[in-house]
């Protein structure tokens, strides 16, 4: 584990510095609630707002030690859509990860989700603890779950399946939570956190991962290096992941990939040949089929 750290040779500083992993903003908008829930919620939804983000940042979520410069970007947005004055609180979360790009000051999208069961009970002044090995609540468990799965990816891109570790505390908290919260999924349901985190550790969509690592430590992070070579690559990637769709067609892991990588391989792909352009819409409109407007693009 300790070796993928050694893989971000662009942050060559303080390895002796202590710090948590994550950098962690949370936005709530109450904008969808009541004036009345609005009013007379503010106090509560600005201190929900200071205890996610402490709780977030303030924890330590594995056993390696990040300078601050090295802390992966997690954005969390949650527009509330329902307030009860006994703390039931209904919204839906956009869930973003950023990952620096070597030798740029551009960062790449990890994961871009939308999850609309971000449903939970807070009351002013209760703070927010969890453990590993319980279900407490439904609002802990949902801020661990984001911060394994945003550990998963970041740490999936710089080494191969280096996020395993993360997997297998993923897979126990939604072992636990599914049986004692609310909205958590089934399997088969491709955008729930069950089958992100089931498709995880899915033998069979085990290529997702290493596409993950791929896609940015192979090829984005030597884009500047070798452009041409790069989009190539990426071409490679479209087609494992056409081989992956065909033994688990839709699969979680390859929304997930889309959601989040959709527009950017559209702009690494803008300078390409016309016939890699046409091979990738090619690949593109088959396996994210809701974007083939957005990829029609690369037939310019």
């Amino acid at each position: 584990m300790k070796s993928i750290r050694f893989l971000l040779i662009f942050l060559l500083s303080s390895w002796a510095v202590q710090a948590q992993e994550l950098l962690t903003s949370i936005s709530i908008s109450t904008e969808q609630l009541q004036l009345d829930q609005q009013r007379g919620g503010s106090q509560v939804y600005a201190e929900l707002q200071r205890t996610m983000q402490e709780f977030m940042n303030g924890r330590r979520w594995s056993s390696d030690n990040f300078a601050p410069e090295e802390k992966i970007k997690l954005n969390i947005n949650l527009l509330l859509t329902k307030s009860s004055a006994q703390g039931d609180i209904e919204a839906t979360a956009r869930i973003q990860v950023l990952r620096p790009v070597f030798g740029t000051s551009y960062e790449s999208v990890l994961l871009n989700l939308v999850d609309k069961n971000f449903n939970f009970k807070y009351q002013l002044g209760t703070p927010i603890t969890y453990n590993d090995n319980n279900f407490s609540d439904n609002l802990s468990s949902m801020m661990a779950y984001y911060a394994y799965l945003g550990l998963t990816y970041s740490y999936d891109s710089f080494g191969p399946r280096g996020g395993e570790p993360f997997v297998q505390k993923l897979n126990n908290l939604t072992n636990l939570a599914q049986n004692s919260g609310s909205g958590w999924g089934v399997i088969s349901d491709v955008r729930s956190r069950m089958g992100v985190s089931e498709n995880l550790i899915n033998q069979n969509l085990q290529p997702m991962r290493d596409v993950y690592y791929d896609y940015h430590r192979v090829y984005l992070d030597k884009m500047s290096e070798n452009p041409d070579a790069a989009r190539k690559g990426i071409l490679e990637i479209l087609k494992q992941i056409r081989q992956i769709n065909a033994l688990r067609p839709g699969a979680a892991s390859i929304r997930v990939f889309f959601d989040a990588k959709s527009e950017e391989i559209i702009s690494l792909l803008d300078e390409a040949l016309p016939a890699e352009r046409q091979q990738a819409f090619t690949y593109l409109s088959t396996l994210d089929p809701i974007r083939t407007e957005a990829y029609r693009r690369l037939l310019k």
